[in-house]
């Protein structure tokens, strides 16, 4: 079986907009990530919820991106089949559950739950949100995956491979919705680094009927909790 790898290699795909280790200690991590891309949101959506035309096949156990399905649905799965090889028509010999969707809002808003690759060996888990800003006549993309629980070995150099699988995924979703890839001979810019307001731009509109604009919260008084802390009981800020 081939392995889920973690690599990480020159890219001649666009540069993400936003790309950044944000978080690391010895019991997890937090990455962040962004792209902008030239589609409307409705059509990022319908290619995000495709992942066999967009994810790569060397970070799969198939080895095939053709394999992999997504049920964008509360409760659905992201799974990929693992192929009979003796017989290509014959009962596959089984399947791998990457991650399972827990809120999902067409074509605004999709988080999803799991262990990604070698991760899933482990006693910890994951939480992916991804969300989809209008930008003019475009779109931005924004992830963000945190793994928390009992991580085995070098936690700072794990996060660093994994933001630079995730990255890898990103940009062949920006490359399939039309974002301009980088020739040999461009140099490729420096990621910005996310602002300050990334995690609370991505969480508080979660939820909100229509898209409505999130107002500016207040400055907290003495003594209060920062509202980029107070996270509810359902694990949504601001709501």
């Amino acid at each position: 079986m081939k392995r889920f790898a973690i690599v990480i290699g020159a890219l001649l795909l666009p540069s993400p907009a936003m790309a950044e280790v944000k978080e690391s200690s010895a019991s997890g991590f937090v990455i962040q990530l962004g792209i902008d891309v030239p589609a409307s949101a409705q059509q990022t959506w319908a290619v995000l919820v495709r992942p066999r035309e967009w994810w790569s096949g060397g970070h799969s156990y198939s080895g095939d991106a053709a394999n992999f399905s997504l049920d964008a649905r509360a409760g659905g799965c992201f799974c990929e089949v693992l192929p009979n090889k003796a017989s290509p028509k014959a009962a596959p010999r089984g399947g791998v559950e990457h991650m399972r969707v827990v809120y999902v809002e067409e074509p605004r808003a999709l988080r999803m739950t799991g262990a990604l690759g070698p991760l899933q060996a482990g006693a910890g888990t994951g939480t992916l949100t991804v969300m989809l800003k209008p930008e003019g006549e475009g779109t931005r993309i924004l992830w963000e995956y945190a793994y928390g629980g009992y991580v085995r070995g070098d936690v700072p150099a794990l996060a660093k491979a994994v933001d630079g699988v995730l990255a890898e995924q990103v940009l062949r979703l920006g490359r399939a919705l039309g974002a301009r890839a980088i020739g040999k001979a461009a140099p490729e810019p420096a990621p910005e680094q996310p602002d300050s307001n990334f995690v609370r731009e991505m969480e508080a509109g979660i939820g909100e009927a229509n898209g409505a604009p999130v107002e500016a919260a207040p400055k907290p008084g003495p003594g209060a909790i920062p509202p980029e802390k107070a996270v509810n009981d359902q694990g949504f800020v601001g709501r």
